[in-house]
């Protein structure tokens, strides 16, 4: 058995560059694994029964789980080639008379055995990273909803290859009658033809997914929409890190649970588009976004841009309505209309902006009334 093992590892430093780079201690072993090879098949060869060998208890038990981290299931079938190229070479001194052919045929079905075993041991093990992996995933995706941000959470996501930046945080509605792990692997390769990097949890009939390295949050969000179930899919913001993603998180939840107020908003939308419907449902922080970035602005403008828009929205968005009742020219009102726009980003001649303005003036006036005992 010593003279084979010996004369494999030659052929294999011959013949496989990447076995000649390997440590040597990691060369000791896959010489011990071929010696555990030859040696199995010799006993197998001797019994009666010649039942199915067992494998990879016999041959890949002998060395340890390390080994096969270093070693692709490509690198096995090479050795195994070369293993069966020397003992081929050397039936004369194995069989006996006569007996030449009996041994090739049982080499050729214990060699088959032995790749069908190498590619268990390898399925075997890609399972049990993959649950794992599955696991750090969903724990990364709990952390982040939970506001728990830290050095573990991190470590987590580094384990599972994570280094992208920025990141944004999808919410969405699972497809209904799909097994979860179907649609996060259908997420996680929209993803990857789209170049972006995916973290993807589901959590009841909730799917949060964790988008990194795409500077586009829209367009990263697309792909992921198409695999959800109906229903909307609403858009963080995008933040620089993982460290930040929470604020991505709440923002898109929220959105999530406010967007049955706008039934024709776009699929998928962006957290910020919602402000008015988180608001009105309870989410305090659309409510300091709306009166710090949106009323507090107008309100430190002056009195005229406030009243002028506010009598501009009671007057059905009607120019010459409000130039009459406030005694100005019209062109003074689009003015101050094009003034509102510029502080705060929403245009009162649009609908949707014109409601979010609205609904910013309201909760703005409830900030400055004054404290009653």
């Amino acid at each position: 058995m010593g003279t084979f093992g010996t004369a494999a590892l030659s052929s294999m430093e011959d013949q496989l560059p990447w076995f000649r780079r390997m440590p040597a201690d990691q060369r000791s072993w896959i010489g011990l694994v071929a010696q555990a090879g030859i040696a199995a098949f010799v006993e197998w060869f001797k019994s009666a029964e010649r039942t199915r060998p067992a494998i990879a208890g016999e041959v890949f038990g002998t060395a340890p789980r390390e080994l096969m981290r270093s070693i692709k299931l490509k690198h096995t079938i090479d050795m195994v080639r070369v293993i069966i190229d020397v003992v081929e070479t050397r039936l004369d001194d194995l069989a006996a008379p006569g007996g030449e052919a009996q041994l090739r045929e049982a080499i050729l079905r214990y060699t088959r055995d032995v790749a069908f075993g190498a590619a268990q041991v390898y399925a075997q093990a890609a399972e049990t990273r993959a649950a794992w992996d599955a696991r750090l995933e969903a724990l990364v995706v709990n952390a982040v909803l939970r506001g728990e941000v830290d050095d573990g959470m991190h470590s987590w996501a580094a384990a599972l290859g994570w280094t992208s930046k920025p990141v944004t945080v999808i919410a969405g509605h699972t497809p209904e009658d799909e097994d979860p792990e179907v649609t996060i692997d259908q997420m996680q390769l929209a993803a990857r033809r789209a170049r972006a990097d995916v973290l993807a949890g589901v959590q009841g009939h909730r799917v949060i997914v964790i988008v990194g390295g795409n500077s586009d949050p829209m367009a990263a969000a697309r792909p992921v929409a198409a695999k959800c179930g109906p229903g909307p899919v609403v858009v963080g913001p995008q933040v620089g890190d993982l460290y930040d993603s929470t604020l991505s998180a709440r923002a898109a939840l929220a959105g999530l649970r406010a967007a049955a107020g706008w039934p024709d908003a776009p699929r998928p939308v962006e957290a910020t588009e919602l402000l008015p419907e988180r608001a009105l449902d309870g989410d305090e922080e659309a409510r300091r976004y709306l009166v710090e970035q949106v009323y507090n602005p107008m309100l430190a403008a002056g009195a005229p841009l406030l009243d002028t828009l506010t009598t501009y929205l009671e007057q059905g968005s009607s120019l010459e309505a409000t130039a009459r009742l406030l005694f100005v020219h019209p062109n003074t009102v689009r003015y101050r209309l094009r003034r509102v726009a510029e502080l705060t980003g929403l245009a009162p001649t649009d609908g949707r902006n014109a409601f979010t303005l609205r609904i910013a003036l309201v909760l703005g006036r409830f900030a400055d009334r004054p404290a009653r005992a």
